[in-house]
């Protein structure tokens, strides 16, 4: 394929892992002092309430709580979309997944992934002179160009999907549980529904499947010290960087290493809560002793917790949809409810950002894009249209100013993947669609569609418990605002330049490192 050969091309030198294209090094301080480095943590289907500084029942974040009494904590803060893919890749492009065409997760046996012609924000800062470099979860398409490496990425560690997609040896906690990867070379077995195929979990490096099955058990600890080792190297490179860590943590299944106090005397979620708030609390130690004052960091989420997981999902704190719980089913992940979408969020830049700010501007990962390349100095890519604004002017201080609009796409609930089901403007909050995610009672919420929509004040009702009665004047003037600006959008979409993913399956594409064995197992790299 065409970008296996661009790479090898590319591809100047390469020791402990790290890719380092043909660029010059030589880079002047002065140039280099300009340009800040950047870090940006997400975490995986984390609870706004599982933050301790957001939610004081939560005891386990002290490192995530320290950053955010030396930075900055965002309380009404989004996520994108409200599952994985969508997410993510509204994370690297700054555009809802009407736009970048990524509406619904990929699979193990995906042919594509993000598309092509979409430009993410490691293309973006390595055009600007950044070293960039990702460990953790992609899940935005692992085969040929659709792989990290080809993304604007010189260096990957990490899964290329979620980690309960392919069996392990160590597979953790789970509801309900799923078996460890048949041993040997026996034969395939046929899972339940909940559990996936026995094609082992594939750990990468860069363009190489490393270990498959990964050991559960000691991947938060490679994450660490792949993320030390490459903020080493690109700051000895004197070149800034990107670092993008997109962890497991708080994805089911949940694996607990024996290196925690106690872990088995405490429920699992919690334990699995603490090692991510010390991996979190690894790599600042690690910016701080080598770029503190020089190292923008940014911890955030993907989407709210996955309810239908029982107690191996977080807590969504007092945004607990209670309108749907009523009806049935999950407000939480999936979801437009607040539950599903309003994450963690923490800004860490000492000098720069001001400490022990709570900022209420209301903000998303769509503007992580935007607010990088500007605080890079870099240019947003001509010829498509942002869904994200730049915040840095909220970040520094300056402004609370944030959206005054948001559009939650459906995530994989109830309705059209990708559709703007639900319109947040301001205070207000407008649901066209509701129903459609498991609980952990294992109801679904009936589909209902709503024309009139249901409208909530969710700052005086964050529980989003009573809808506006529909005859009152304050409905009516909202109702008129959301018509207007959701027509707007979808007009604006029609008119821009739009990408379609493809989603075809392969068997052929899934990871596998040794096709001869059972589960694709092969010895450690």
């Amino acid at each position: 394929m065409a970008c296996f050969f661009l790479k090898v091309l590319l591809v100047g030198v390469s020791f402990s892992g790290f890719l380092y294209p043909l660029v010059d090094f030589c880079i002047s301080e002065k140039t280099t002092s300009q340009k800040p480095n950047i870090v940006i943590i997400l975490a995986d289907d984390m609870g706004w309430g599982d933050l301790g500084a957001n939610w004081a029942e939560t005891k386990d974040t002290a490192n995530l709580d320290e950053m955010a009494s030396e930075g900055m904590r965002f309380v009404d803060f989004h996520a994108a979309a409200s599952t994985c893919s969508p997410s993510r890749a509204s994370l690297l492009t700054g555009r809802l997944g009407l736009r970048n065409g990524v509406t619904r997760n990929f699979a193990v046996t995906s042919v594509g992934g993000l598309p092509l012609n979409e430009t993410t924000l490691a293309e973006v800062l390595r055009q600007a002179g950044y070293a960039t470099g990702m460990i953790g979860k992609w899940h935005l398409g692992h085969h040929g160009c659709y792989h990290p490496n080809f993304r604007g990425f010189d260096y990957y560690f990490g899964i290329p999907y979620s980690h309960d997609m392919g069996c392990t040896d160590t597979p953790g906690y789970n509801h309900p549980p799923c078996p460890a990867c048949p041993p040997g070379d026996g034969p395939l077995r046929s899972l339940g529904r909940d559990c996936y195929t026995d094609v082992a979990l594939p750990l990468y490096e860069n363009l190489h499947v490393v270990e498959q099955p990964v050991n559960l058990s000691s991947l938060a600890q490679k994450y660490a010290e792949k993320a030390a080792q490459f903020i080493q190297q690109a700051r000895a490179s004197k070149r800034p960087f990107l670092l993008y860590v997109a962890l497991a943590h708080m994805h089911v299944p949940i694996s607990v290493t024996q290196s925690l106090a106690n872990p088995w005397g405490q429920r699992p979620y919690r334990a699995g809560l603490r090692e991510m708030d010390s991996l979190v609390g690894q790599i600042k130690d690690k910016v701080d002793h080598t770029a503190k004052g020089h190292t923008f960091l940014w911890f955030t989420g993907d989407n709210g917790p996955w309810a239908q997981k029982c107690d191996l999902a977080g807590s969504v704190g007092p945004f607990t949809g209670s309108w749907q719980s009523r009806q049935g089913g999950s407000p939480a992940k999936q979801t437009t409810w607040e539950g599903g979408h309003r994450v963690p969020a923490v800004a860490y830049w000492p000098g720069k950002v001001p400490a022990n700010v709570t900022s209420t501007a209301l903000l998303s990962v769509l503007d992580i894009f935007p607010t990088v390349v500007a605080l890079a100095g870099a240019s947003l890519p001509q010829g498509r249209h942002f869904d994200g604004q730049d915040a840095s002017e909220v970040l520094l201080g300056r402004s609370q100013m944030g959206h005054k609009v948001l559009f939650h796409p459906n995530s994989g609930a109830a309705g059209e993947d990708g559709a703007l089901q639900t319109v947040r403007l301001e205070r207000h909050k407008a649901f066209f669609v509701t129903g459609g995610a498991k609980a952990c009672d294992g109801r679904i919420g009936p589909e209902q569609r709503h024309d009139p929509p249901l409208i909530f004040n969710v700052e005086e009702d964050v529980a989003e418990g009573v809808p506006l009665p529909r005859g009152t004047a304050e409905y009516q003037a909202v109702l008129s605002r959301v018509r207007v600006v959701l027509s707007r959008v979808l007009q604006d979409v029609a008119r821009d330049n739009v990408s379609r993913a493809d989603y075809a399956q392969d068997p052929s594409v899934a990871p596998c490192c040794n096709p001869h064995r059972a589960a694709c197992r092969c010895q450690p790299r």
